[in-house]
């Protein structure tokens, strides 16, 4: 998500980051900041900034919002949600000082857990844990990661856990590479585009988000209908709410931490919670991403 740090061998069509893509929206403003450490409370100018990487379902003006409004009414201050194209613009974002917390994925946070402090964790279907789903256009015959040798395939991001991560450890286990595995592999920086380019024929697999794979499922089935689970991995810690280490203890960062942990009893942060598709937010203990640490150390063993 950020540059720096071992992330595996990626495909040789990831060419970087692309143009900055900024929703603008009175809820939706993109936001930078010059400071490297933010004060305990921001000034009455400056407005809260939240930020969204791609785990997030989609680009939803109404939702966002939503959440806007939500976190506004209950922290007392404009609260502005900053989305990004790529997971690497936000991590670097939180890490430089310049955002105030971000809903990000467990394997950054893996990676750079010691400058970054959990907040809180979504709740899905009564665990805060989801899965990676190995997807196939529903036209293929393969029953296996097996049969997808020398085939073309579609990542979501590659500082995705579900959308990158899993495969990657998947292959290492087998001795093997995307690069030279895969006949083709790129990223669709979404794992809703990764749902479109396997349904469309433009993979023939894909790595996703099972949660956003089974959230598109109940709400769009058309789309998924075209795909094919034929592997889910093992469980895993949930897309995590975090924020910079050195402002883990100030004003803010426990005002947006109460808002999240107090969303299922609020009748606007209950809307919220149902179009996410979500239980609640609550609090839990870094080693939920053990599990993410292992995948990284079975990658980093084959590097």
């Amino acid at each position: 998500m950020i540059t720096g740090g071992p992330r595996g061998n990626t495909s040789s069509q990831n060419t970087g980051i692309s143009r900055r893509t900024i929703l603008k929206s009175a809820a939706v403003t993109a936001v930078f900041s010059p400071t490297l450490v933010m004060p305990s409370i921001v000034s009455a100018k400056e407005p809260i900034t939240f930020g969204l990487t791609p785990v997030f379902l989609d680009s939803d003006l109404e939702l966002l919002d939503m959440m806007s409004q939500y976190f506004s009414e209950k922290v007392g201050h404009p609260v502005q949600l900053v989305k990004r194209r790529t997971y690497q613009e936000i991590t670097a974002m939180l890490l430089a000082g310049e955002m105030d917390a971000a809903w990000i994925c467990g394997y950054p946070f893996i990676r750079y857990q010691q400058q970054l402090s959990l907040m809180a964790v979504p709740v899905y279907q009564g665990k805060p844990l989801y899965q990676s789903y190995l997807i196939v256009n529903e036209g293929q015959s393969a029953q296996s990661i097996n049969d997808l040798k020398g085939k073309t395939h579609a990542f979501s991001d590659p500082d995705s856990n579900s959308g990158f991560l899993v495969t990657r450890a998947l292959l290492a286990q087998i001795k093997q590479r995307p690069d030279t595995y895969f006949s083709k592999n790129f990223f669709t920086y979404g794992h809703r585009n990764v749902i479109r380019a396997v349904a469309a024929g433009l993979a023939e697999s894909g790595s996703v988000d099972g949660y956003v794979w089974d959230v598109i499922q109940k709400i769009k089935p058309g789309l998924t209908a075209k795909t094919r689970v034929i592997r889910k991995s093992q469980w895993l810690g949930f897309p995590p709410v975090a924020c910079n280490r050195a402002v883990k203890n100030t004003v803010t960062t426990k005002l947006l931490t109460d808002a999240l942990l107090g969303m299922s009893n609020d009748e606007l942060g209950k809307q919220v919670l149902s179009t996410l598709h979500l239980d609640q937010f609550q609090f839990s203990n870094p080693a939920l991403f053990n599990g993410i640490a292992e995948l990284v150390n079975i990658v980093n063993r084959q590097a």
